[in-house]
Protein backbone atom coordinates (compact mmCIF):
# COMPACT_ATOMS: atom_id res chain seq x y z
CA UNK A 1 0.00 0.00 0.00
CA UNK A 2 2.24 2.82 -1.04
CA UNK A 3 2.07 6.32 0.55
CA UNK A 4 0.04 9.38 -0.96
CA UNK A 5 -0.21 11.68 1.51
CA UNK A 6 0.59 13.65 4.57
CA UNK A 7 1.14 11.39 7.48
CA UNK A 8 0.45 13.26 11.14
CA UNK A 9 2.93 12.78 14.15
CA UNK A 10 1.57 12.64 17.42
CA UNK A 11 4.19 13.90 20.00
CA UNK A 12 6.48 15.21 17.41
CA UNK A 13 8.30 17.24 19.94
CA UNK A 14 9.55 14.30 21.69
CA UNK A 15 11.71 11.72 21.33
CA UNK A 16 10.12 9.00 19.74
CA UNK A 17 7.94 11.07 17.37
CA UNK A 18 10.66 13.76 16.96
CA UNK A 19 13.09 10.98 15.37
CA UNK A 20 10.08 9.50 13.45
CA UNK A 21 9.15 13.07 12.18
CA UNK A 22 13.11 13.64 10.95
CA UNK A 23 13.03 10.31 9.47
CA UNK A 24 9.88 10.93 7.71
CA UNK A 25 10.89 14.35 6.45
CA UNK A 26 14.44 12.68 5.36
CA UNK A 27 12.41 10.34 3.16
CA UNK A 28 10.48 13.13 1.19
CA UNK A 29 7.39 12.27 3.13
CA UNK A 30 4.82 15.11 3.89
CA UNK A 31 4.83 15.91 7.61
CA UNK A 32 1.95 17.34 9.79
CA UNK A 33 3.72 17.76 12.99
CA UNK A 34 1.47 17.40 16.23
CA UNK A 35 2.47 20.14 18.91
CA UNK A 36 1.06 21.81 22.31
CA UNK A 37 3.57 24.87 21.17
CA UNK A 38 4.31 25.82 17.79
CA UNK A 39 6.72 28.37 19.02
CA UNK A 40 8.76 26.24 20.97
CA UNK A 41 12.48 25.28 19.77
CA UNK A 42 12.26 21.68 18.39
CA UNK A 43 8.90 22.50 16.75
CA UNK A 44 10.29 25.46 14.85
CA UNK A 45 13.13 22.97 13.81
CA UNK A 46 10.41 20.63 12.63
CA UNK A 47 9.18 23.31 10.18
CA UNK A 48 12.31 24.88 9.18
CA UNK A 49 12.89 21.20 7.72
CA UNK A 50 9.46 21.04 6.00
CA UNK A 51 7.02 19.76 8.50
CA UNK A 52 3.70 21.57 8.91
CA UNK A 53 2.53 22.18 12.36
CA UNK A 54 -0.58 22.16 14.03
CA UNK A 55 -1.76 22.30 17.47
CA UNK A 56 -3.09 19.87 19.21
CA UNK A 57 -3.89 18.87 22.43
CA UNK A 58 -4.70 15.55 24.39
CA UNK A 59 -7.56 17.89 26.56
CA UNK A 60 -9.40 19.08 23.49
CA UNK A 61 -10.57 16.09 21.21
CA UNK A 62 -11.64 18.35 18.61
CA UNK A 63 -8.14 19.80 18.26
CA UNK A 64 -6.86 15.92 17.77
CA UNK A 65 -9.66 15.65 15.08
CA UNK A 66 -9.09 18.52 13.27
CA UNK A 67 -5.09 17.84 13.38
CA UNK A 68 -6.22 14.26 11.51
CA UNK A 69 -8.43 15.70 8.84
CA UNK A 70 -6.71 14.63 5.61
CA UNK A 71 -4.23 12.74 6.53
CA UNK A 72 -3.49 9.11 5.61
CA UNK A 73 -1.49 7.62 8.25
CA UNK A 74 -0.72 8.85 11.96
CA UNK A 75 2.06 7.84 14.29
CA UNK A 76 1.01 7.95 18.18
CA UNK A 77 2.59 7.38 21.18
CA UNK A 78 1.61 7.50 24.33
CA UNK A 79 3.20 8.30 28.22
CA UNK A 80 2.29 7.55 31.98
CA UNK A 81 4.52 10.73 32.64
CA UNK A 82 1.53 13.29 31.46
CA UNK A 83 0.70 13.81 35.13
CA UNK A 84 -1.99 11.61 35.47
CA UNK A 85 -0.38 7.53 35.53
CA UNK A 86 -1.26 5.56 33.65
CA UNK A 87 -5.13 6.14 33.42
CA UNK A 88 -4.45 9.38 32.06
CA UNK A 89 -2.12 7.20 29.25
CA UNK A 90 -5.05 4.98 28.65
CA UNK A 91 -8.14 7.58 28.30
CA UNK A 92 -5.19 9.19 25.85
CA UNK A 93 -4.37 6.40 23.59
CA UNK A 94 -8.32 5.67 23.42
CA UNK A 95 -8.70 9.08 22.47
CA UNK A 96 -6.08 9.28 19.92
CA UNK A 97 -7.26 6.40 18.15
CA UNK A 98 -11.29 7.19 18.11
CA UNK A 99 -10.11 10.20 16.52
CA UNK A 100 -7.92 8.48 14.01
CA UNK A 101 -11.26 6.33 13.70
CA UNK A 102 -13.26 9.11 12.80
CA UNK A 103 -10.71 10.68 10.54
CA UNK A 104 -10.92 7.88 8.53
CA UNK A 105 -7.20 7.38 8.58
CA UNK A 106 -5.72 4.33 6.43
CA UNK A 107 -3.21 3.04 8.70
CA UNK A 108 -1.74 3.94 12.50
CA UNK A 109 1.83 3.45 13.88
CA UNK A 110 1.43 3.02 17.97
CA UNK A 111 4.52 2.88 19.72
CA UNK A 112 3.76 0.77 22.40
CA UNK A 113 6.48 -1.54 24.80
CA UNK A 114 8.57 -4.24 24.57
CA UNK A 115 6.52 -7.07 26.36
CA UNK A 116 3.07 -5.42 26.55
CA UNK A 117 1.40 -8.48 25.13
CA UNK A 118 2.93 -10.62 27.40
CA UNK A 119 0.30 -9.99 30.54
CA UNK A 120 3.26 -8.62 32.67
CA UNK A 121 1.68 -7.31 35.29
CA UNK A 122 3.77 -4.02 35.30
CA UNK A 123 1.85 -1.25 35.14
CA UNK A 124 3.22 1.04 32.26
CA UNK A 125 3.17 -1.74 29.91
CA UNK A 126 -0.64 -2.72 30.42
CA UNK A 127 -1.80 0.91 29.94
CA UNK A 128 0.38 0.14 26.65
CA UNK A 129 -1.72 -2.79 26.02
CA UNK A 130 -4.93 -1.59 26.66
CA UNK A 131 -4.63 1.08 24.17
CA UNK A 132 -3.19 -1.88 21.63
CA UNK A 133 -6.43 -3.37 22.73
CA UNK A 134 -8.57 -0.78 21.74
CA UNK A 135 -7.22 -0.11 18.49
CA UNK A 136 -7.65 -3.62 17.19
CA UNK A 137 -11.13 -3.52 18.89
CA UNK A 138 -11.78 -0.59 16.13
CA UNK A 139 -10.60 -2.27 13.68
CA UNK A 140 -8.34 0.35 12.57
CA UNK A 141 -5.25 -1.21 9.94
CA UNK A 142 -2.34 -0.87 12.39
CA UNK A 143 0.94 -1.49 12.89
CA UNK A 144 2.22 -2.06 16.89
CA UNK A 145 6.02 -1.18 17.12
CA UNK A 146 7.31 -2.38 21.09
CA UNK A 147 10.83 -1.41 21.78
CA UNK A 148 12.69 -1.45 24.44
CA UNK A 149 14.71 0.51 26.84
CA UNK A 150 15.74 3.96 24.89
CA UNK A 151 19.89 3.73 24.89
CA UNK A 152 18.82 7.75 24.91
CA UNK A 153 17.99 7.26 28.84
CA UNK A 154 21.33 6.36 30.14
CA UNK A 155 22.15 10.35 29.39
CA UNK A 156 19.92 11.22 31.72
CA UNK A 157 20.78 8.13 34.61
CA UNK A 158 22.48 8.98 37.88
CA UNK A 159 26.33 7.73 36.68
CA UNK A 160 29.45 6.98 38.43
CA UNK A 161 32.68 6.50 37.82
CA UNK A 162 33.92 3.10 39.50
CA UNK A 163 37.08 1.22 38.67
CA UNK A 164 37.59 3.13 35.53
CA UNK A 165 34.40 1.89 33.87
CA UNK A 166 31.06 4.40 34.30
CA UNK A 167 28.59 2.50 35.93
CA UNK A 168 24.73 3.07 35.80
CA UNK A 169 21.90 0.97 38.10
CA UNK A 170 18.64 0.44 37.28
CA UNK A 171 16.46 -1.72 39.71
CA UNK A 172 16.82 -5.08 37.88
CA UNK A 173 17.51 -8.57 39.13
CA UNK A 174 20.99 -9.80 38.98
CA UNK A 175 21.97 -11.80 35.82
CA UNK A 176 19.17 -9.98 33.49
CA UNK A 177 20.43 -8.14 30.32
CA UNK A 178 18.82 -5.10 29.56
CA UNK A 179 17.84 -5.13 26.13
CA UNK A 180 18.18 -1.34 24.52
CA UNK A 181 17.54 0.19 21.50
CA UNK A 182 18.10 4.13 20.45
CA UNK A 183 15.47 6.61 19.53
CA UNK A 184 16.22 7.09 16.32
CA UNK A 185 15.93 3.57 15.25
CA UNK A 186 12.73 3.64 16.46
CA UNK A 187 12.16 6.60 14.22
CA UNK A 188 13.61 4.63 11.38
CA UNK A 189 11.25 1.85 12.50
CA UNK A 190 8.06 3.63 12.48
CA UNK A 191 8.64 5.59 9.67
CA UNK A 192 9.38 2.75 7.22
CA UNK A 193 5.83 0.82 8.20
CA UNK A 194 4.04 4.19 7.58
CA UNK A 195 5.53 4.44 4.08
CA UNK A 196 4.77 0.84 3.52
CA UNK A 197 2.82 -1.36 6.28
CA UNK A 198 2.83 -4.25 4.35
CA UNK A 199 6.48 -4.65 5.48
CA UNK A 200 5.01 -6.12 8.56
CA UNK A 201 2.08 -8.55 7.81
CA UNK A 202 2.21 -9.72 11.65
CA UNK A 203 1.37 -6.00 12.58
CA UNK A 204 3.53 -5.71 15.20
CA UNK A 205 7.45 -5.22 15.61
CA UNK A 206 9.66 -5.76 18.96
CA UNK A 207 12.63 -6.89 19.82
CA UNK A 208 13.14 -10.99 20.75
CA UNK A 209 13.33 -11.83 24.32
CA UNK A 210 16.32 -13.88 23.44
CA UNK A 211 18.59 -11.35 21.98
CA UNK A 212 20.51 -8.86 23.97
Amino acid sequence: MALSGVVAVVGATGQQGGATARALLSAGVSVRALVRDPQKPAAQALAAAGAELAVADFDDAVSLRTAFDGVARVFAMTTMTSGRGTTGEVNDGILLADAAKAAGVEHLVYSSVGGAERHTGIPHFESKRRVEEHIENLGIPATFVRPTFFYDNLLRQSSALEGGAMVVRLPMPDGIPLQMVAVDDIGAVAAALLIDPSRVPGGAVSRSPETN
